[in-house]
């Protein structure tokens, strides 16, 4: 039986252990889901809600409690796209303070490349529309008449797609 320097067994911390001592993040996931062809395309929704009402982002959101991250990915793509059964990698957490408005929030992104034939994301849940966006450079997007920056993603958006292209697009 292994005892800590205050003479404990684990069984005996872990009863007296509080979990409220340290403050936690709320966690969530985004995801890029690029398509390639003649150029290379990113699939990004139109937010419904705050904050960022009107903003075109990563599909994304919350995690639920004890699902694990992965999931949560897959069931927000889902949700917010109707897109399933998706292959996706990490890009990397994102943890930066004032990343979102809401507070502490946390974000693991994650990446796929997909055959844009076979797939017809349609927005649902709080995503208003869904559409698929030329990555003109790495400062601009283009859907036929609309064209926006990267910088005006909502959130820290942008660095996302930047490092999810660095890991090999």
């Amino acid at each position: 039986m292994c005892r800590d320097k205050n003479g404990l067994t684990e069984e005996e911390f872990l009863k007296s252990y509080n979990p409220d001592k340290y403050p936690k993040p709320s966690l969530t996931a985004d995801i890029c889901i690029f398509a390639h062809s003649d150029v290379t395309e990113i699939l990004l929704v139109k937010r419904g809600g705050h904050p960022y009402i009107g903003k075109w982002a990563l599909p994304g959101g919350f995690a639920n409690k004890n699902e694990p991250i992965e999931k949560t990915a897959s069931r927000e793509l889902k949700e917010e796209t109707g897109i399933e059964g998706v292959s996706m990698k990490l890009v990397g957490v994102y943890s930066q303070p004032g990343r979102d408005p809401r507070g502490w929030v946390v974000s693991t992104a994650f990446y796929a490349d997909v055959d844009k034939k076979s797939i017809h994301p349609e927005a649902g849940d709080d995503a208003k529309e869904a559409k698929w966006f030329t990555i003109v450079d790495e400062t601009h997007l283009r859907c036929g008449d609309i064209n926006i920056g990267m910088n005006d993603l909502a959130f820290d958006h942008a660095d996302i797609i930047h490092d999810a292209i660095d890991k090999g697009l």
